[in-house]
């Protein structure tokens, strides 16, 4: 401000005391006064222009909002509270022309951001791994038994023959496990559903054929027909079902296996079985064949009636796009390990209608690896979850059983996604820097 003191001293030093000489001294008085007054008002009206009003609550909300859209550009909640709060700070009062076109451009960026594909991608796949690891088991506290296979599920018997456990089939399903093979098993104690848990296969033995029933099987049949009228004669190779030499169709009684998780309907992929000295495989197969497994795959969803209202979900789910190919429901060994990121892996298998079957690649014993990969057609490896030893006897074995091979060295969508369609077209089973040229389907 300025400093007027001095000058009105002055000003009264050379002041007389006839009337002209105050007169003067009063004029210079107010003009100094006159001064000092309209710099204050200046001053003033400068700060109210750059001063701008802000809701501090808006404000805070934005950045909040803001910081998390960039930490997960997916995040749709951020997204919708950053535009929210922009909209509000825009309106406020008493803002420039500058400010508010900087909130315009900046709520006009955060609409035109797009999720990407492989941010969704990583997303699900961080969602994947993010389950909680199993123990590492303890083959210290396995105790040996024999194998005896039943229709669905075995046997465990002791050195006496005597049965000690049943298994379910959902146990030892993956493990292609036969009568006579030798495993180290443990009491189930966590879970009431199961008597107890194989660790591992270590040998096998011969059994007498007094002491066990022969089991014949018939693999990936194809279930085929309408609902109340199924029925089975060929499996997904075209091979007819034959029992005895003599081909049959086999009726199916869905309400037999009809659950939340599983249901028979046209084009369902089964296991069966059937004990060849049963005496009603003449007269009436269909009590003596047993359903010994139901594979887990997308059936197609056929519209009744008025057409419903899609969710939105479904709205809302990404059409990734779809490589030409038709795995025409080929067994597919997925080679991982402890089940990690299993469950999406398996739905590109089912994607393009092939049938995953999981391989724990973290099981080093070469009988075990054989056993999983010996009745596959296509042999994935996912080198980031597989331990060392077993990746050699992988490879060695879908070589000896001619079985189409690729090898996935990432755990993405895609990188699963070409790998299989090397596998299928008989490519180089790594992609390495060479160019591959991989078809997309038509829309």
């Amino acid at each position: 401000m300025f400093d007027y003191r001095n000058n009105l001293k002055r000003i009264l030093n050379q002041t007389a005391g006839d009337e002209k000489s105050l007169k003067n001294g009063l004029a210079a008085i107010k003009l100094i006064l006159g001064i000092t007054d309209r710099e204050e008002k200046t001053n003033s009206t400068v700060k109210n222009k750059d001063t701008v009003e802000v809701d501090l609550q808006q404000l805070n909300l934005l950045l909040t909002s803001l910081t998390r859209l960039i930490t997960n550009p997916a995040n749709i909640s951020a997204k919708n509270t950053v535009l929210s709060a922009t909209q509000k700070l825009t309106l406020a009062q008493g803002i420039n022309k500058e400010y508010r076109q900087n909130l315009v451009d900046l709520k006009e960026a955060i609409k035109s951001l797009g999720t990407s594909k492989d941010l969704i991608n990583k997303k699900v796949f961080e969602q994947a791994v993010a389950t909680p690891k199993k123990p590492p088991r303890d083959y210290r506290k396995g105790k040996r038994y024999t194998v005896i296979r039943l229709l669905s599920g075995c046997d465990l018997i002791n050195d006496s023959n005597r049965t000690v456990y049943t298994l379910k089939e959902s146990q030892i399903h993956s493990l292609n496990l036969k009568s006579g093979d030798i495993v180290e098993a443990v009491p189930e104690e966590k879970s009431s559903h199961y008597e107890a848990t194989i660790l591992r296969i270590v040998g096998y033995r011969d059994l007498p054929s007094m002491e066990v029933d022969s089991i014949s099987t018939f693999k990936y049949a194809v279930v085929q027909g309408r609902t109340g009228h199924l029925a089975i004669s060929r499996n997904a190779q075209g091979k007819k079902l034959r029992v005895h030499g003599k081909a049959i169709l086999l009726p199916v009684d869905s309400s037999k296996y009809w659950d939340e998780n599983i249901k028979l309907v046209d084009g369902s992929i089964v296991d069966l079985a059937w004990y060849d000295g049963d005496v009603r495989l003449k007269k009436n197969p269909a009590e003596a064949i047993q359903i010994r497994w139901v594979y887990q795959i997308e059936q197609p969803q056929k519209s009744i009636g008025t057409k419903k209202k899609k969710s939105t979900a479904e709205s809302k789910k990404v059409d990734l796009p779809k490589l030409a190919m038709d795995l025409h429901y080929q067994r597919v060994g997925i080679a991982i390990g402890n089940n990690q990121n299993e469950a999406m892996l398996e739905g590109i298998v089912n994607r393009y209608g092939g049938i995953p079957i999981p391989i724990d690649a973290f099981q080093g014993r070469k009988k075990v690896i054989e056993n999983q990969i010996k009745d596959l057609d296509i042999v994935i490896l996912v080198t980031a979850f597989a331990a060392h030893d077993s990746t050699w006897n992988i490879r060695e074995f879908a070589s000896k059983y001619h079985i189409k091979f690729a090898v996935s060295s990432s755990k993405g969508y895609q990188a699963f996604e070409r790998a299989l369609y090397r596998a299928e077209k008989g490519l180089p089973a790594y992609e390495g820097n060479q160019t591959i040229r991989y078809e997309l389907a038509e829309q």
